[in-house]
Order: C-alpha cells, then sequence, then structure tokens
C-alpha cells in the first residue's frame, strides 16, 4: 500500500464538522485563525479501503434496510485475534450507535435511577454525562499522581463506598491520562467489582492507539477471564480509523444471560446497525487497515515529542506521558494561575481550543487536554502560539 500523507493540510472547517465549525461558539475561537485541538477524532483522511468501501455504496445508489453482514463480524474477529490477542466468537458481538450510545445502554440495562455508577476520574466527560442523564449517581473516585501518572487508589476508594453502587466504568487505555493500565491493574479491577458485585463496563475504543515503546494493551477480558460473567466490553474502530462520523461501536459479552439482557434492551429501543458503518469497519478491520494504524501511531509519536517538548519548555506546564490515545494532558498548575487565566491565555493569546479539564471531573481543574491527532504543521504551531502566550514565565 502507499504510505499515507499525514501531513496533508485538509480544511475541515463548513463541513458541520464539530471540531471545528462549533469552536467559535464554544471556546470563543474561531476556525479562521485558531487551532482546533479539543474533540477527539482526528484531521486525517482513512484508509483508502475505508473510502473505496463508501463509494462502492454509494455507486450503487440504493440505501435500503441492510441486513446481516457477516463481513463485519468475521473483520471484528480477524482484528482482535491479529491485534489483540484475543478469541471473540461471533455471537458475542453486538452492535450500538457508537460507543456513547453503548454506554448508555449499559446503565440503562444494568442500573436503577438512584444507584451509583463508579467513575475513576478524570475520565472521559460522556460517562458522567450519560449517568446523570439516565437518573443515576456519579460516584467519583478519584485516581492518585505517583510519578507523574495515574494510578488506582484502593486504600482511598474503600471509604466512598456506600452500597449503592452497581457498576464500574473503566477506560482502558486511559482518556484523559494517557495510561495503559497494567495486566496486574485491570485483575485488581476486576477483583474489586467482583468483591461488590459490580458490573464492569470497559470502554476499549483507545486500544489501537498505543505510542511505540510503551507498555502493550491488554485487553481486560484476557487479563481476568474470570470477569466474564459481570464484564461488557466496548470496541470500536472508529477512533482508531477517524471515521467517528459512522457512529457504530461493539459491545462484546462472552456472558450469556448479560447478553440477553442486553439484547432485550436494544430491541426495545429499535438499535441496529445502519448500512455504512459495518462496511467502514469491514474495510478499516483489515492487512491494509493494519499498516496504515502503524503509519499512524508512528505518526502520533512524532507529534507527541514535539507537543511534550515544547510545552515542557515553559516554566510551570507538564504534559503527562502519553502512552496511548492522541490526547495530551496538561497540567498548569505549576504555573500558580488560576483556572480562568490560564484557559484565557489558551484560547485568548494562543488562539487554541482545548478541552477544560474540570469537565473530566475531580481531579482535572487544574488540566487542559489537547488533541495532537492533526497534521505536524499545525502541532508545531500551536507549540509556539503556547510558548509566546505565557512568554513572561520564561
Amino acid at each position: 500500500m502507499t504510505l499515507p500523507d499525514f501531513d496533508e493540510l485538509i480544511d475541515r472547517t463548513g463541513t458541520t464538522c464539530s471540531k471545528w465549525d462549533d469552536m467559535q461558539a464554544t471556546y470563543g475561537v474561531s476556525p479562521r485563525d485558531g487551532i482546533a485541538m479539543w474533540v477527539a477524532d482526528m484531521d486525517f483522511r482513512p484508509p483508502a479501503s475505508v473510502q473505496q468501501a463508501v463509494e462502492r455504496l454509494a455507486a450503487h445508489g440504493v440505501y435500503g434496510y441492510p441486513g446481516a453482514n457477516p463481513a463485519y463480524i468475521e473483520s471484528i474477529r480477524w482484528w482482535m485475534a491479529n491485534r489483540h490477542g484475543w478469541q471473540v466468537e461471533p455471537e458475542w458481538i453486538l452492535s450500538a450507535h457508537g460507543l456513547v450510545n453503548g454506554t448508555s445502554i449499559c446503565v440503562d440495562t444494568f442500573t436503577q435511577p438512584g444507584d451509583r455508577v463508579i467513575l475513576m476520574t478524570p475520565v472521559y466527560h460522556a460517562f458522567a454525562r450519560v449517568v446523570r442523564a439516565s437518573g443515576r449517581e456519579v460516584a467519583e473516585f478519584p485516581l492518585v499522581i505517583e510519578d507523574g501518572q495515574y494510578r488506582l487508589d484502593w486504600e482511598g476508594w474503600q471509604s466512598l463506598l456506600t452500597g449503592r453502587e452497581r457498576m464500574l466504568i473503566l477506560c482502558s487505555p486511559h482518556n484523559p491520562g494517557g495510561r495503559v493500565w497494567s495486566t496486574e491493574e485491570l485483575r485488581q479491577i476486576a477483583d474489586f467489582c467482583a468483591a461488590h458485585d459490580l458490573i464492569l463496563v470497559s470502554d476499549e475504543i483507545h486500544h489501537d492507539l498505543v505510542m511505540p515503546g510503551s507498555p502493550r494493551h491488554t485487553v481486560l477480558a484476557n487479563a481476568a477471564p474470570e470477569a466474564a460473567a459481570r464484564l461488557i466490553t466496548l470496541t470500536a474502530a472508529t477512533k482508531t480509523f477517524n471515521i467517528a462520523g459512522a457512529h457504530i461501536g461493539n459491545l462484546i459479552v462472552a456472558d450469556e444471560g448479560l447478553r440477553k439482557r442486553l439484547q432485550d434492551r436494544m430491541m426495545a429501543g429499535g438499535i441496529s446497525p445502519g448500512l455504512f458503518g459495518p462496511a467502514m469497519v469491514a474495510a478499516a478491520y483489515s492487512p491494509e487497515g493494519a499498516a496504515w494504524v502503524d503509519a499512524l501511531a508512528d505518526y502520533l509519536d512524532g507529534n507527541r515529542r514535539i507537543f511534550d517538548d515544547g510545552v515542557g519548555a515553559i516554566p510551570g506546564l507538564g504534559s503527562m506521558p502519553l502512552q496511548a490515545t492522541y490526547l495530551a494532558w496538561v497540567d498548569f498548575s505549576g504555573t500558580g494561575m488560576e483556572r480562568a487565566e490560564f484557559t484565557r491565555r489558551v484560547e485568548q493569546g494562543a488562539r487554541i481550543a482545548a478541552n477544560h479539564g474540570g469537565t473530566f471531573g475531580t481531579g482535572g481543574e487544574n488540566f487542559l487536554r489537547f488533541n495532537i491527532a492533526t497534521q505536524r504543521a499545525r502541532v508545531i504551531e500551536a507549540v509556539g502560539r503556547l510558548q509566546e502566550a505565557f512568554r513572561d514565565l520564561q
């Protein structure tokens, strides 16, 4: 295959693209002179195989109800076996309209209004939004920082339990901290859920986006096979291949009882895949897609080094070591500035739209999250702007 040109600048403005077209309303940063580094999608085209799959559907020109798609199911099984060493049976795979939808289905199926759902914060902000909108209570179990990275805090968490907890949602690899959880940590999480009779939802959407030289991602189902009776694993090709607009993700469930409850709930909600998503996933989960992801990881690692070095040169700023994802988690607490001040400098001074750390829950208040999955020229420009915005500290 021809290697992708990740350096190609692609103008996404005016395409109803949330990341670029909504940043003026959200952050007061115009796409005309700003840099969008917030929404977690990439500014790259997917592998050519994905584009060709879409073009074949468009050329046919009839967009009726889709039926069974064995190629889609087999592509998921192939990918999980070859990239993650995980043997998945066809009947284990359920499809949702993306993983936020998948999370919502899990919360709705296995908890009741008033139940508590554990989130290890700071963590992906959509989890809390879904839990609260469902009438459940978010139970924030804060992570601790040791040696610059997030760690699990078992001793501190024991005192937070009330007996009303029914579910724990894990983000693995962790967003926004970029941690790849170790096999031992995953076992500890599974043991904790078993001890407190919690349904365990493992969102592994970033599992393909691991930086070269970082610890290998371990699928929780492999790390703790004994957890199968309480485990739902969420996966998707959408983050890996930048096809989030396809709105498709998987709930992979080995336990027949759990799976039947989810199937019933999904049937009640009329949830089924569309026409384009499965075809795009089947094209992505392929040898060509695998080669594309390998090239992507190398490119993102180059962006990471440039961004981390540039941010690290600003006194008081530090980017958490990024093992996985393309989301840099930058700590501004060393500046001594109030949150409003460092945020103003980033948005109004540097003209960069980045996620506010507080939206990720307790522990995120002094952070901003920067998406570095964009062309390298933009990453270099963003670093220069940040250094200029905080020049008085240097």
